[in-house]
């Protein structure tokens, strides 16, 4: 038992270099919270504390005596248990490089190629790739996607990231000019090689270089900057070629105007410092000395309420498990570290082998492998590829199997950290080595003082029995895999949400042995993960096909008795039973399949070629349901236009400028909301949150926080001094909830674990109340609605659909999306001694709104509240109102206490409570000709606002005015309704509706051309709008350059050829669909009030002549202040060099406006230009009696003559209005057009695909830093992407939200991206209204993600053609393999038993 009054061991360990002694080491704080509180290296960044997202990666070095050699593992700081780390040394981000002394050139490559934008995930991403490279000075483009796996990015869209990891790389095979050396990018019209440069567009210090996509590396020769000519003999590339950029029709420049010229790439590998292996930190000679002669002593470490033991000898290990058989063993802590996090699972011991290289013994024999049950997952895996590359391939198909599903098993970082043993032993359902292990007849080697033996790890173990299990006082020694055997086939499957780091829906391990020289089946073993509690043996099953032949009949057999044997209910944990039943018989049949290969290659079978029942002949279009979607790294080349040639070299506007924050994020230097240092007295506040979804609140009972330690009060709405929300929108709940995850009240402690802890202690007594809504269709049932129908109509949509050649109806349902920005809602309150005084630092898109909300709460005038927003790690319109919340309740702690209040958000708290992108249900009606072209068009749209109004109104309103997006259709009708359900109120999310929306325009476009037999982009192609004309709402806009945006995408895709290609594909692979799609997009920028286009900015000129901008945008990661400081250079003609931008504050420039709705930088760049204009002009008199003085000269000059040097800059912003009355307004100041090409490919009997390519052309018009604005496109378009594919809200029947972490919600991740991923910006567009004739791209490629949706859906209808089935179908987003598989219906599917859903409670509900 825990005994805190004895002494602890010392635990010592070195971090960047330094010795670390800690005394007093509490078992529960981990190496994250030591690192960011007791040695404030911030760096290291809290994101989800479960080990999902890579955030908090870190290395840990750990010498091995046995061979002698230093290994270096990356991990996850927020699961290593600080106790586990002695002996080792720890290195983050700040132990590799700073500004201040020099940067390591993981973090200068990862910042100069654009890798980042909020910069959040930016710490961990270097320490991932600063581990691979400290391990292997030369990766593998292979090994570079292994090492990133496990680190997610929610703004950039991996490209860049992955782009400056590759410099790294071992040269590839390249461009494949035979013999050249040579880039193909390099062809001049006559076939030779060569480049045309252009001096002009470089800058000092970022100069730009020309690169292939498939060969990276730039010659010194090639600038960056260059005319691209195609040869007139062009053709298209076939896969020997590098397709270094999307073909154009030959003899064009690219782009269009044959003066214009096109940048391409957006860094120089040449600026790069090189790689030094030799200059890495070195293995600490004491740590070295401590692992070649251990002590061999037991150390012990006593907590508050775990006591840590690591005793030093396999004995003295097992003689404490003998004294404590319920302490778990801890080696990796990834299985029970997040269980006591978030389940609450708590072990008075925990013991730790880490110290015994016993159970690290790998033994090698002539019938098998032996591994100790502490080898990590990432040893097991180079062991058993070690195995493979030695033995016979008869010997190792147990050994492919696993390693294949080690590959894709989490991430790099879990991978090092897991134990083989603890894998095994967690016995998780959805394991992926144990079906695997069970199939191969692996066995345990178990240890104890009583002596040793062996179990079976089988069905037995799996399923928990006693007789099978160990014994108290029993550990795991070791896992025994023997050789496979001649006439032996061993395969893995598996499939999740997304191929890598992702938990299985199922997977399954499945062996066969023959009598030798035939196909009859001698031994046969299957087992199923994710379809029970744990690993499912299917032993009855198998052991009735013993004896028979392996053909078709007795696959038949086998699906038919596997489906009987491993029953699944249809209320069953995880749910998509039906999914999950189909993949079981799926999986099944790729088995058969494989099997049949390799007897083909081995035995001479009958020819039973005339019977199909039993025929094992396979023709070749069933061949690719064998292959495997691999992961490769995505090429790509990014286009825009070059600056004008007579632009000064020091105007940095229209040029790839470096983030101002790029080199700090990548340091670990830039300094979020909680990096901030603890401030004296700091109390941190915990939320207590409603468990029912409507309720009355009959009683809160706090009597026994009081008596928790370290707890100073409980907050609640009778606290609140001035107004607490408002009457349908509440900071903390009074009397009612109405959803789970309403804050009811809070806790504030002396630490962040004392507060948790007592918000366990709150008791709150409930009354349920009636009605519970959840769903859209239950809302529209009971007549819940959050405010009026918002309705647009144009021309006689009655009369059209009297004179058309059909109607089609259809319905269109789109799930919520989640935030998920890697920053979590965070705020820190210092209240001022005097005055009543509040400076507040808050993670938002909107200080305004928290000061005024603040105001009210607190009952104090917005001038005694300061807001400060350094830079947010990610917002995407989840932070413009909640912020103010969290802000006002955290404030009024801070006032009733008297002291500083820290509110930081858990992943899964945050997710509970703020809710995200609305979910979605349409229903349209469409009349066309048989020709394609649309007469009329009715739809209407439900969306889930939630339980409050908060922007569900405004969503309502956007979605409905941008429901037409590119065409012109003469009969209309458009309605909007927003829901009001028991869920947590829905809110701003990029793209503000017209994600959601717009999917239902183009699923009804899609409908009509399967109607009519077209093509779906020649039915899109005959409704765009052509000419200068108005939209529904009588706006009138000129689409010509939506128009150029959709022929050059096709033009640059080779839309039309690869069509063709892609039917040709499809007639001969039955199991595997490509699909294609091309999407237009108009999106309109802007609020649809003028008021809400308004800026101001604040620009000082200090006598040194630096300069200080302020300016009413908040950095979110979007470069609103790098492009500021572009403006202000440009504006005053001073370097960026000799400005600088402080932060975003109330008390600077007040009464701003939200950071949203993509004119950030429209309306701040403006205001910026503004006030530098004024300045200038003040200073003119100065430079015409000086013209050849310096900046510095005018500047002393002007303040010796008493000119004022600081000027406000204003921008009353862009005219907009919507009458909704008369239906008509001019709501938005512009559009952004788009078009993005997408192909795919999917597996018809697992539901996976993989994206083969994507081509985005963007009319950016100038823009006015290409780096940035390409990251957003391709930020938005990934994001947008996982919208439509991967991210799935689960909820419970009782409105609980299961995907809180992102174990449960997958965002895409680098496996996502595109193989290939080319982003263009249209050239010479021009627009008068914006700075500079820019455009805001901040949402606009959200969308055009849809087109990875529409191409897996052209897939599915290919699939669906050839087995005689309707192409429409009613549409479901996300595109998830469960729906993919479903929808490609077969005998497979057919064959599976179906509940009737009265019969059973389902594990989650639909709510749109």
């Amino acid at each position: 038992m825990p005994c805190p009054s004895q002494s602890s061991d010392e635990l010592v360990f070195f971090v960047n270099g330094r010795k670390v002694i800690e005394k007093n080491v509490d078992p529960e704080v981990t190496l994250l919270a030591f690192l960011r509180k007791n040695l404030r290296l911030t760096g290291t960044k809290y994101a989800c504390g479960t080990g999902g997202c890579g955030a908090c990666t870190v290395m840990v070095s750990k010498h091995d005596p046995v061979s002698k050699k230093t290994r270096h593992l990356s991990v996850m700081a927020c699961l290593v248990p600080l106790c586990s780390l002695h002996g080792t040394a720890v290195t983050t981000v700040e132990g590799i490089g700073s500004i201040s002394t020099s940067l390591h050139p993981v973090q200068e490559r990862i910042a100069k190629s654009h890798g980042t934008q909020c910069g959040f995930c930016t710490p961990g991403m270097v320490m991932s790739m600063y581990t691979l490279l400290r391990n292997y000075p030369q990766p593998s483009e292979e090994q570079l996607m292994e090492a990133l796996g496990g680190n997610l990015c929610r703004c950039t869209g991996y490209r860049p990231i992955l782009e400056s990891g590759r410099t790294f790389c071992m040269e590839p095979s390249g461009c494949q000019q035979k013999g050249t050396g040579k880039c193909c990018l390099d062809q001049k019209e006559d076939g030779s090689l060569g480049v045309k440069s252009d001096p002009s567009q470089e800058l000092p210090g970022s100069r730009l270089f020309a690169q292939c996509s498939h060969f990276p590396r730039t010659s010194r020769k090639q600038t960056l900057c260059t005319v691209l000519t195609l040869p007139k003999n062009f053709q298209e590339p076939d896969s020997a070629q590098c397709l270094h950029f999307p073909r154009t029709p030959r003899n064009q420049t690219l782009h269009s105007a044959h003066t214009s010229q096109i940048c391409s790439g957006l860094f120089s590998k040449e600026e790069f410092q090189p790689l030094d292996p030799t200059q890495e930190l070195i293995f600490p000679p004491e740590l070295l000395r401590m692992a070649e002669n251990p002590e061999k002593q037991t150390l012990t470490f006593y907590g508050e309420r775990i006591t840590w033991i690591s005793p030093g000898t396999l004995q003295d290990l097992l003689s404490l498990k003998a004294k404590y058989p319920e302490a778990p063993l801890v080696s990796g802590n990834t299985s029970l570290g997040p269980a006591m996090k978030s389940q609450g699972h708590l072990y008075p011991i925990l013991l730790s082998p880490a110290a015994i290289p016993d159970l690290r013994l790998v033994t090698k024999s002539s019938d098998g492998l032996t591994m100790g049950a502490c080898c990590s997952l990432a040893q097991v895996k180079d062991i058993l590829a070690e195995s493979i590359s030695e033995l016979p391939e008869e010997k190792t198909q147990t050994y492919r199997a696993l390693l294949k599903h080690l590959r894709s098993l989490a991430g790099q970082q879990i991978r090092n950290m897991a134990s083989l043993g603890g894998h095994v032993l967690s016995r998780h359902g959805y394991s992926d080595l144990n079906p695997i292990l069970s199939v191969g007849n692996a066995t345990l080697n178990l240890l104890s003082e009583e002596g040793t033996r062996q179990i079976a790890l089988d069905g037995h173990f799996l399923a928990g029995l006693a007789s099978a299990d160990l014994k108290p006082g029993e550990i795991l020694g070791s896992v025994y895999i023997p050789h496979s055997q001649k006439w032996e086939f061993v395969s893995a499957f598996r499939q999740a949400q997304c191929h890598q780091n992702a938990l299985p829906d199922v997977n399954a391990g499945m062996r066969v042995l023959f009598r030798e020289g035939t196909d009859i089946i001698e031994d046969l073993s299957i087992a199923y993960g994710g379809v029970g509690p744990t690993t499912i043996s299917a032993h009855r099953s198998c052991q009735q096909l013993v004896g028979r032949h392996w053909n078709a009949l007795m696959l038949d057999e086998a699906c038919r008795r596997l489906l009987d044997e491993v029953s699944l209910p249809g209320s069953a944990l995880g749910g998509k039973v039906e999914f999950k039943r189909t993949l079981m018989v799926s999986f099944l049949f790729k088995f058969y399949l494989e099997v049949l290969q390799e007897l083909k290659r081995k035995v001479k079978l009958p020819s039973e070629s005339t019977d199909s029942q039993h025929c094992p002949v396979i023709a070749d279009r069933f061949l690719s349901a064998l292959e495997d979607f691999q992961v490769t790294l995505p090429q790509g080349v990014q286009t825009y236009q070059r600056v004008d040639p007579h632009q000064p070299l020091q105007d940095p506007v229209g040029r790839p400028i470096m983030h101002l924050s790029g080199l700090k994020h990548a340091t670990g230097e830039a300094i979020f909301c909680d990096d901030i240092p603890r401030v004296d007295k700091e109390l941190f506040m915990a939320l207590v949150t409603s468990t029912r979804a409507h309720a009355r609140i009959i009683s809160i009972d706090s009597s026994e926080v009081f008596a928790l330690p370290g707890v100073v009060g409980v907050i609640t709405a009778e606290d609140i001094p001035g107004t607490n929300g408002d009457d349908n929108d509440k900071l903390l709940a009074v009397d009612e909830v109405r959803c789970v995850g309403q804050v009811i009240c809070a806790v504030v402690a002396e630490t962040d674990v004392q507060a948790k802890r007592a918000t366990e202690k709150i008791k709150i007594t409930y009354e349920d109340l009636k009605p519970v809504i959840f769903t859209i269709q239950d809302a529209i049932k009971h007549n819940s609605f959050l405010c009026p129908e918002k309705k647009l109509e144009q021309g006689n949509i009655e009369e059209a659909f009297e004179n058309v050649d059909q109607v089609v109806e259809g319905e269109v349902h789109v799930g919520g999306q989640e935030h998920f920005y890697m920053e979590t809602q965070r705020v820190l309150v210092i209240p001022k001694t005097e005055d009543k005084e509040l400076d507040m630092y808050v993670s938002t898109q909107d200080p305004a709104h928290v000061q005024k909300t603040v105001s009210s709460t607190l009952n104090i005038p917005s001038n005694k509240i300061t807001c400060h927003v350094k830079r947010v790690g990610g917002g995407f319109g989840g932070k413009v109102g909640r912020p103010a919340v969290f802000g006002a309740i955290a404030a009024v702690g801070a006032v009733k206490t008297g002291r500083p209040v820290r509110l930081v958000l858990d992943r899964e708290d945050d997710m509970l409570i703020t809710g995200g992108r609305h979910p979605l249900f349409g229903k349209y009606k469409v009349g066309f000709m048989n020709n394609g072209r649309i007469k009329a068009l009715d739809i209407e749209c439900y969306i889930n606002g939630g339980c409050t109004l908060d922007d569900s109104e405004l969503v309502t309103e956007f979605l409905v005015l941008k429901l037409e997006n590119a065409y012109k259709i003469r009969n209309l009708r458009f309605r909007g309704r927003a829901c009001m359900t028991n869920l947590p109120s829905n809110t701003a999310f990029r793209g503000f509706g017209f994600p959601q929306g717009t999917l239902v325009t183009e699923s009804c476009i899609t409908a009509v051309a399967a109607k009519c037999g077209l093509p779906p982009e020649k039915v899109r192609e005959k409704n765009m709008y052509k000419t200068v004309d108005k939209t529904i709402y009588k706006q009138a806009f000129s689409p010509e350059p939506l128009i150029r945006c959709w022929t050059e995408c096709l033009d640059k895709s080779s839309f039309h050829i690869r069509r063709t290609q892609v039917q040709e594909f499809n007639r001969r692979n039955y199991w595997k669909k490509r699909g294609i799609a091309i999407i237009p997009m108009k999106f309109s920028v802007g609020f649809a009030a003028t008021s809400y286009h308004q800026a101001a900015a604040l620009v000082h000129i200090y006598t040194d002549g630096s300069v200080l901008v302020a300016h009413g945008g908040n950095e979110l990661g979007q470069g609103i202040h790098t492009k500021m400081l572009q403006v202000a250079s440009r504006e005053l003609k001073v370097p960026m060099s000799h400005m600088h931008i402080c932060e975003t504050s109330t008390a600077t420039v007040p009464n701003t406006i939200a950071t949203a709705a993509s004119i950030g930088a429209d309306v701040n760049g403006r205001a910026v230009q503004n006030a530098c204009e004024i300045l200038l002009k003040r200073l003119e008199p100065v430079i015409k009696k000086n013209p050849e003085g310096t900046w510095r000269d005018w500047i002393e000059t002007a303040f010796e003559q008493r000119i004022s040097l600081s000027a406000t800059g204003y921008f009353r912003g862009y005219k907009a209005f919507m009458d909704w009355e008369k239906q008509e307004g001019d709501p938005f100041p512009y559009y952004v057009y788009g078009a993005a090409c997408s192909e795919v490919e999917i597996d018809c009997l697992t539901g996976a695909h993989k994206k083969i390519r994507t081509d985005i052309v963007m009319d950016a018009c100038y823009s006015l830093n290409p780096a940035i604005d390409i990251g957003q496109i391709e930020g938005a378009f990934i994001q947008g992407m996982g919208l439509y594919t991967t991210e799935e809200l689960h909820y419970s029947p009782e409105g609980v939200l299961y995907s809180r972490s992102p174990e449960e919600y997958k965002i895409p991740t680098v496996t996502d991206v595109p193989e290939q991923f080319h982003v263009s910006l249209l050239s010479s567009s021009q627009t008068p209204l914006t700075i500079y004739s820019s455009k805001g791209l901040g949402e606009s490629g959200m969308f055009l993600g849809s087109s990875v949706f529409f191409a897996i859906a052209d897939a599915v209808a290919a699939a669906r053609r050839e087995r005689d089935m309707a192409e429409d179908f009613t549409v479901q987003s996300p595109a998830t393999p469960e729906r993919v598989r479903m929808a490609c219906a077969d005998r497979f599917t057919d064959m599976i038993p179906r509940d009737d859903p009265k019969t059973f409670k389902p594990w989650s509900i639909p709510i749109a």
